[in-house]
C-alpha cells in the first residue's frame, strides 16, 4: 500500500520548486492532491504532470496570506474530494538580500506575510476540516535560515523563525484532535530560488557569484546541497503514519550542516 493512500492533501505554493515536487510525490504515494499556488499557468503545469502519472488533484488560484485566499483553498479540497486531512505549508517567498538599515517597511511586511501569515491562514480555515476528518498532519516548510540565521535575510529569518514557534505551539495546541504539526527545515536546496539568494549574497559582499556558491557547498559535510526532492520524501514520511508518534519536530534538511 502506498503512504499516504486514502488522505487529501493541501500543499500550497505548488507551482514550482519543491512545492511542485512535493505535490508530484504526494500523489505517487497516494494521496489526493489540492495544488494551491498564485499562478494558474504554473500550478496548472504541476497539475499536468501528476495527472499524466495518474494521480489525482484539482489546482486552486489564490493567494495563501489573505484569508479569502485561504479559505477559497480549504473549501476548494473538500468541495472535490470531501474531506482534508493533511495540509503542507510551503508557500512563501524569500524576499530581498540587503542589510538591515536598506530593508524597505514594504519588503518586511511582505516577506513575513508571504511566508509566515499564509501559514497561519491556512492553518486557521483547515484546521476544522481536519478535525472533521478525524485527524491528521500539518508541515511547515521553514528553514535553517529560521535557526541559525543568515545575513542580509532579515525578513525571511524572522518569518522562518515564526513557523518553528507556530509549529511547536500548535503541536500542542492540536494534539487532542489527533493532529500532529512538524516542521522542515532546508538548508541549501538546488533551483531557482538558491540562484537567487546566491546571487544576492554574492552581490552585497562584493565577491565572485561562483565563489559564493562555493561557500554555500563547503559548509555542508556531504559537500553537496540537497534536492527538492529531499524535502518532498520527508514531507510525505511525515505525513503517512509511519509518523504517527512524531510532533512538535522541527528536522533539519542540510546535508549535514548544524542547524544551529
Amino acid at each position: 500500500m502506498s503512504l499516504l493512500s486514502g488522505k487529501v492533501a493541501i500543499i500550497t505554493g505548488a507551482s514550482k520548486g519543491i512545492g511542485r515536487v512535493m505535490s508530484q510525490r504526494f500523489a505517487q504515494e497516494g494521496a489526493r492532491v489540492v495544488c494551491a499556488a498564485r499562478s494558474a499557468a504554473l500550478v496548472e503545469e504541476t497539475a499536468e504532470l501528476i495527472r499524466k502519472a495518474n494521480g489525482e488533484t484539482v489546482t486552486v488560484v489564490g493567494d495563501a496570506a489573505t484569508e479569502e485566499g485561504a479559505r477559497r483553498i480549504v473549501t476548494a479540497g473538500v468541495k472535490a474530494f470531501g474531506k482534508v486531512d493533511t495540509l503542507v505549508n510551503n508557500a512563501g517567498d524569500g524576499g530581498p538580500t540587503k542589510p538591515v538599515q536598506e530593508y524597505a517597511t514594504e519588503d518586511w511586511f511582505y516577506t513575513i506575510n508571504s511566508c509566515l501569515t499564509s501559514a497561519y491562514m491556512m492553518t486557521r480555515f483547515a484546521v476544522p476540516e481536519i478535525i472533521k476528518a478525524g485527524g491528521g498532519s500539518i508541515v511547515n516548510i521553514s528553514s535553517v535560515a529560521g535557526r541559525r540565521g543568515l545575513a542580509y535575510r532579515i525578513g525571511y529569518c524572522s518569518a522562518k523563525a515564526g513557523q518553528v514557534g507556530m509549529t511547536y505551539g500548535l503541536a500542542v495546541e492540536l494534539a487532542s484532535h489527533n493532529i500532529r504539526v512538524n516542521a522542515i527545515a532546508p538548508g541549501a536546496v538546488e533551483g531557482d530560488r538558491i540562484d537567487r539568494v546566491i546571487a544576492g549574497q554574492a552581490q552585497v559582499r562584493g565577491i565572485p557569484v561562483e565563489e559564493m556558491r562555493k561557500a554555500f557547498v563547503e559548509r555542508s559535510p556531504l559537500k553537496r546541497m540537497s534536492t527538492p526532492d529531499d524535502i518532498a520524501a520527508l514531507a510525505v514520511f511525515l505525513c503517512s503514519d509511519l509518523a504517527r508518534n512524531l510532533s512538535g519536530q522541527c528536522i533539519a534538511v542540510t546535508a549535514g550542516e548544524p542547524a544551529l
